[in-house]
């Protein structure tokens, strides 16, 4: 692969192996990219509090876009550069118009350093590093909440994603990276490709220099922006069918085996 300035991938199920570690080839691949000058980009659905450990991991501390593109995080500094939340009108008529639809639904809040969640919200997290508040949902969202989650239990993820997707209409954005009833849902027209095409503007990057590498469908924007889009293996079906190519697995060094193609073309 030539003319290739950037290199954008996925975090969870894409760059880390499914035990969250990072292997011996894909650090040494995440560092002969830097050495040759190419711009690495960590995009994930993650919040900030995540990312320490992934910093350390790589050993990477450049700028990642974090919260499916709601904030660009400075990893060295720790620091929020930029953050598009979604305003508390706007997160009350979310809340409502999926209520609307999918009773049954519990929500849960990120808020930069604080996670809200309602009392049926029981999935276990890592909440190291936060404020936690429980409440309902419309107390939660009285503030700009980075990242809006809803969940349902037994049902399809997909067929959650278009339910929701149709009841919010051009309210928010909703996307899922889940193999389970989880949506999340971010500021209207922030999407990792948002994120993503911002910060490659600002470094003097257009799409056709970019490769993104992916596997769940909050992905999937992303991977239509950049000039090539790559899957590994073990990705989303959607992901798989959209993508111009595939490389090997998360446990596999999928995103190593890219990068060496960038680097050998």
């Amino acid at each position: 692969m030539t003319g290739v300035r950037l290199i954008a991938t996925d975090l969870d199920g894409t760059l880390l192996r499914s035990d969250g570690t990072v292997s011996d080839r894909t650090r040494r691949a995440l560092d002969a990219a830097e050495e040759a000058g190419l711009t690495l980009v960590m995009v994930s659905g993650r919040p900030v509090r995540w990312m320490a450990s992934v910093a350390a991991e790589t050993g990477h501390h450049g700028i990642a876009i974090c919260s499916n593109g709601a904030i660009r995080y400075d990893l060295a500094a720790e620091r929020i550069l930029l953050h598009d939340p979604i305003p508390p009108d706007v997160g009350r008529a979310v809340v409502d118009a999926l209520r609307a639809v999918l009773p049954g639904l519990s929500f849960a809040v990120e808020q930069g350093d604080r996670f809200g969640r309602e009392p049926t919200w029981l999935i276990e997290a890592d909440l190291r590093g936060a404020q936690i508040l429980v409440a309902a949902a419309e107390e939660l969202v009285e503030r700009p909440t980075t990242k809006l989650l809803a969940r349902l239990d037994h049902i399809d993820p997909d067929e959650l994603l278009a339910a929701a997707r149709e009841a919010i209409g051009g309210l928010a954005t909703a996307t899922h990276s889940s193999k389970w009833g989880l949506v999340e849902i971010s500021a209207a027209g922030v999407s990792k490709a948002t994120g993503l095409e911002r910060l490659a503007a600002d470094r003097g990057v257009v799409a056709a220099e970019v490769v993104a590498v992916g596997d769940m469908p909050n992905d999937l924007p992303m991977l239509a922006w950049a000039g090539r889009s790559v899957a590994v293996a073990n990705a989303h079906p959607h992901v798989l069918a959209e993508a111009d190519a595939r490389t090997a697995s998360n446990d596999d060094d999928g995103v190593a085996e890219v990068i060496e193609a960038v680097l050998a073309g």
